[in-house]
């Protein structure tokens, strides 16, 4: 499994990115799941569903499931490692927002929304821009050009697979 973020201030893009990098993985062949941090909190369920009504009656947890898919909400806290886990099968995990963590990123910087990167430059494998921006060992890709963001992923990967360097 590789992981690694999509990071950025809030409404930079980072959503459409990812749906870009998810087509393109994904028309790749590969298994890519993606796991959204929200930096406030977010409701999880729909009024008048009856896992919404099982939750408003007291349940801490409540499940929902299909022939194909499942989903569980449940009250407390949980790391990014722990969802990660839920992934056994995934290729890639991308993680939307996670800016301060160490995973290995691609940050979004867009005009009209910041001029400046945010995340730790150590981190960062790319920085996906329309501005005229540069960071000191970090390649610069058009906000546009998710192939070679995937490229930079895929060697990033291979170079961790055989052993050529570090995860960033």
């Amino acid at each position: 499994m590789y992981v690694f973020a999509v990071a950025g201030r809030k409404n930079s893009g980072k959503t459409t990115l990812c749906e870009k990098l998810i087509a393109q993985l994904s028309e790749r062949g590969y298994a890519v799941a993606t796991i959204k941090h929200d930096a406030h909190s977010f409701d999880a369920d729909i009024p008048g569903r009856d896992s919404f009504r099982h939750r408003a009656a007291g349940a801490y947890g409540s499940a929902v499931f299909d022939q194909g898919k499942w989903q569980i909400i449940k009250d407390g806290q949980q790391t990014i490692e722990g969802l990660l886990a839920m992934f056994p099968e995934a290729d890639f995990v991308i993680l939307e927002g996670a800016k301060d963590t160490d995973w290995p990123k691609i940050e979004v910087v867009r005009a009209g929304n910041t001029d400046a990167p945010v995340c730790d430059p150590s981190t960062l494998l790319a920085l996906a821009t329309n501005l005229p921006l540069s960071l000191s060992g970090v390649p610069t890709v058009d906000i546009d050009d998710v192939e070679t963001m995937v490229g930079i992923l895929l060697g990033n990967l291979q170079r961790l697979r055989y052993g050529f360097g570090a995860n960033v």
